[in-house]
């Protein structure tokens, strides 16, 4: 079963990064639904704030996919582009280059730390929240499977096993 945390947590984990450049990481973890390594290999190109998306190349099985790009990281994106400039990665590390997987995990876990958040939070929980809380919302679990970049509907059906509003919808047989 993944782990999930709430949409008021996510936010909080947001509002306790230190930096831009680390506010854009978790929001687009979270509100792209990247894999951490994906994140890392974005490089400014993928980029398309005309459609609001961004195009994942390589992904896990050398598999590409668009998923989609919040307004609000847009915004925090051109804030960060203005400050730190980066050259070929969206994410760069001091010297340039891809920026480090360890150091996103550090971002994350500092973050939740500082939101008082009692659970192990790292990058695939906010890629689970991200696909349980569109599943919760009514997105058809078809576009999550393609948003997510799963070869398989039966990899993204676990989310139906956390998504606590989809059982409200049901009808008890006995009412």
């Amino acid at each position: 079963m993944p782990t999930v945390i709430s949409k008021e947590e996510i936010l909080a984990i947001i509002e306790n990064t230190n930096n831009i450049k680390h506010r854009c990481i978790v929001e687009l973890l979270y509100g792209s639904g990247l894999r951490r390594s994906e994140l890392l290999n974005l490089k400014l190109v993928v980029i398309d704030s005309n459609r609001m998306l961004i195009r994942v190349k390589n992904s896990k099985g050398n598999k590409d996919r668009h998923t989609l790009l919040s307004q609000t990281a847009l915004e925090d994106l051109r804030v960060y582009f203005k400050e730190w400039r980066p050259q070929t990665y969206l994410f760069e590390g001091q010297n340039g280059g891809k920026y480090s997987g360890e150091s996103v995990l550090k971002i994350v876990k500092s973050a939740a730390l500082k939101s008082r958040i009692k659970q192990s939070i790292t990058p695939h929980v906010l890629r689970h929240s991200f696909a349980t809380h569109l599943l919760e919302s009514g997105v058809d679990l078809r576009q999550i499977q393609v948003l997510l970049g799963h070869g398989s509907s039966k990899t993204t059906e676990i989310y139906t096993h956390v998504a606590t509003n989809t059982f409200k919808n049901i009808k008890n047989p006995l009412d």
